[in-house]
């Protein structure tokens, strides 16, 4: 064992043979937990997670952020309403995001859907439409639109990379995901190319200025001062959200560039830097490593089909995750049920059974042995442990999501 992550015994996939084996998985027919089972625990978990964020706090929240805050326990009702179609969970969405808009004042700063503004008025949205609530949809669209149209989203390129973030959990990319949120689930082009245009513009320019200081990569960024690489603040997150917006052939060059150079320096091992001439080969998670850059290269695989190198850097991301990816933490972020994920979009790409084999396999580690090993302190559960991205939150989802594999998006990272 690591000191950040367990040692994986769990038997691999082996065509032909119907189930698991090993460290942490049970000997079921299926190899895995019963799937009643892990719908109800997951259910349990969610009343869990309600009950410690929501009932006893009232209705005064303190943290509305989708990442550690209340926001997290709506879209996990949101997310139980896609799964089970309870209008009460979809109400008790709504409630939430209701109170978190009201304390919303302080994020002003923040325009992103993890950590910002965004985040509440696009699921208050997605959730408005769903239930029929007109009224309500009206109120967020309009909250919505009028931070999406913040002049300063779209400035210009000589910023060189410094200024308004670009970075998903707080920057500017953080926008145009919940853009894309919201067209998703209220209706093509609520959100307007008119409007995101223009972001997209400025991204693209600010990483253009900033690469041309640094050398061979197309586009970079910072964020305080760091060149990162990851899903979180990095390359990693703004390619995959640039991917999802109607790109012009230079525009889709230097992506594609970006992601060819991140695929041609990663490391021997087969795991990525943290940030740009970072030689410390230690994090496999989503936020920064194989994990959620692996899940950058499925969308790169899908949206540059005649690339086979996207496609390959994808699984072998999944063989790092799989190698080194039992971390000894519980969440989404930097955690065992984030990782999972990476198996599920590597399924749906492939349609590989190994995938679906090892993402069941990691969340059957966490049904068998997380809570457990949180309570005696050989796993963390998170400083916030009933978070999405940090907490048993994001393990509800995991499981949510493992029994409609299909379905099973990264939160506030795949569509």
């Amino acid at each position: 064992m690591s000191e950040r992550a367990f040692e994986n015994n769990m038997m691999d996939f082996v065509e032909g043979e119907d189930g698991g084996g090993g460290v942490g998985v049970t000997t079921r027919k299926s190899g895995f937990t019963e799937p009643r089972s892990l719908l109800a625990a997951a259910l349990s978990l969610k009343d869990e997670v309600v009950i410690s964020t929501w009932s006893r706090r009232g209705v005064r929240v303190h943290d509305p952020t989708l990442y550690t805050g209340a926001l997290g326990t709506a879209f996990l009702c949101f997310r139980c309403f896609e799964a089970m179609g309870s209008v009460k969970d979809l109400s008790l969405c709504l409630e939430i995001t209701d109170s978190c808009a009201a304390s919303a004042a302080h994020l002003k700063q923040y325009f992103s859907f993890i950590c910002g503004q965004a985040g509440i008025y696009s699921l208050g949205a997605a959730a408005a439409k769903l239930s029929g609530d007109e009224q309500r949809l009206i109120f967020y669209l309009g909250f919505f639109s009028q931070i999406a149209n913040t002049a300063d989203l779209a400035v210009g390129p000589e910023e060189g990379g410094f200024g308004l973030p670009y970075e998903l959990l707080y920057g500017r990319v953080g926008l145009l995901w919940a853009s894309l949120f919201v067209n998703k689930y209220v209706g093509e082009e609520t959100i307007p190319w008119s409007t995101t245009g223009p972001i997209t513009d400025a991204i693209l320019a600010a990483g253009r200025a900033a690469a041309s200081h640094h050398g061979s990569c197309p586009l970079m960024y910072q964020w305080h001062g760091t060149r990162y690489w990851g899903a979180a603040h990095g390359l990693a997150g703004i390619m995959h959200v640039l991917m999802h917006f109607p790109l012009s052939k230079a525009d889709a060059e230097d992506v594609k560039g970006t992601l060819l150079y991140m695929i041609r320096h990663r490391f021997l091992t087969g795991n990525y830097p943290s940030s740009e001439g970072n030689a410390k080969d230690r994090l496999v998670q989503w936020c920064h490593g194989a994990a959620g850059i692996g899940l950058t290269m499925c969308k790169a695989a899908e949206v540059f089909p005649m690339v086979a190198e996207f496609k390959d850097a994808a699984v072998d991301a999944g063989d790092v995750v799989w190698r080194r990816g039992l971390l000894r933490k519980a969440g989404l972020c930097h955690g065992v049920s984030g990782n999972a994920y990476l198996f599920l979009a590597l399924h749906r790409l492939t349609g590989d059974r190994r995938h679906l084999h090892r993402a069941k396999a990691f969340s059957n580690f966490m049904y068998e042995h997380g809570l457990n090993l949180i309570s005696t302190g050989q796993m963390h559960g998170g400083d916030h442990p009933f978070s999405l991205f940090e907490g048993s939150a994001g393990i509800a989802c995991l499981w949510l999501d493992i029994l409609r594999p299909e379905y099973a998006r990264f939160p506030g990272y795949e569509l």
